[in-house]
Formats: C-alpha cells, sequence, structure tokens
C-alpha cells in the first residue's frame, strides 16, 4: 500500500502520524477484504483550509471535519468489480495500485471533537480516517439504511484496532 501525507499544520500530533495512518488504513482496507494492493492520499490542514475545499468541491462554504474524494466508482460498496473492468481508470500506471482517493482531514476538527465527546484525539482521527476510507470504498450515509450499515463497518474496524471510546 502507498499512501502520501501532507501536513499543512503546525504542531504535533500525540501519536506517530505516519504510522497510525498506515495501521488504520491497512486495517480499514484488510477488514473490507480489499483485495489489491492501494493508493490513498491524506492531507491535514486547518479550518480555513478545510472550509475552502469544502466550498470549492462541494459548494459548501463551511467547516467540517473530513472530506473523502473516491476515485472508484462503485455500483455497490466495496464491490470492485468496476475497477477490474476499467484497469486503465482505476489503477495506477506503474505501480498497479488501486487508487481509492483522496482524504482531507481538519486537525482543529480533529482536537475540538475529542474534547467535545471526550475521548482521545488519536481515537478522534482514526475514527475520522476509517470514516473516510469506507466514503472512498463506495459506503454513504446519505440514507438511514446505508447509515446503518456503514456505523456498523466503522465499528468494526474500530473494534478491531482496538481503538475505544
Amino acid at each position: 500500500m502507498t499512501f502520501y501525507v501532507e501536513n499543512e499544520t503546525e504542531g504535533d500530533f500525540p501519536f506517530p502520524l505516519e504510522e497510525t495512518i498506515d495501521r488504520v488504513i491497512q486495517k480499514a482496507l484488510s477488514v473490507e477484504e480489499c483485495p489489491y494492493e492501494a493508493e490513498i492520499n491524506v492531507l491535514i490542514t486547518d479550518s480555513a483550509g478545510i472550509r475552502e475545499y469544502n466550498e470549492n468541491y462541494r459548494g459548501i462554504p463551511k467547516e467540517t471535519d473530513v472530506l473523502s474524494f473516491p476515485f472508484v466508482d462503485y455500483e455497490c460498496p466495496g464491490d470492485f468489480s468496476i475497477a477490474v473492468s476499467d484497469k486503465n481508470n482505476y489503477f495506477h500506471p506503474e505501480t498497479g495500485e488501486l487508487l481509492l482517493g483522496d482524504i482531507i482531514l481538519c486537525k482543529e476538527r480533529i482536537f475540538s471533537q475529542a474534547e467535545e465527546y471526550g475521548h482521545s484525539v488519536l481515537r478522534e482521527f482514526a475514527y475520522l480516517l476509517v470514516h473516510s476510507v469506507l466514503h472512498l470504498l463506495g459506503y454513504d450515509h446519505m440514507e438511514p439504511d446505508a447509515e446503518q450499515q456503514m456505523q456498523m463497518h466503522q465499528d468494526k474496524i474500530m473494534e478491531e484496532l482496538s481503538i475505544r471510546r
């Protein structure tokens, strides 16, 4: 697996950032039975940065905690057959890795939500990362049934990571 991390923010996280990203993404892809090596880009930005991305790409001029930009056009969540049928569009031509997409996380929201929900910054970071990886795998939460399904997958991955509230 390849992941690229860009951190536009000042200060450190209270855990090893790249090791944590690797561990969380690897676990999410394993639990979701992704049959390919994958590539994911992760950007960590501040409130102003994520507000700008949210407005530019979604037309929503407000801050959020995480944005996900999947590269694969899934017919069903976690169904990789579309990628196999169009390898030229979905796989990196040099590495052969499945191009899953981009994740943008807001550092300030990670810290504030951890405090608000009464759990660690690590737990909030991992949860948002898992949530976003599931979006990159085609999951959504726009309808109640889809939201419940996505929540079950998030909970299972977080349990397997042994990162609890």
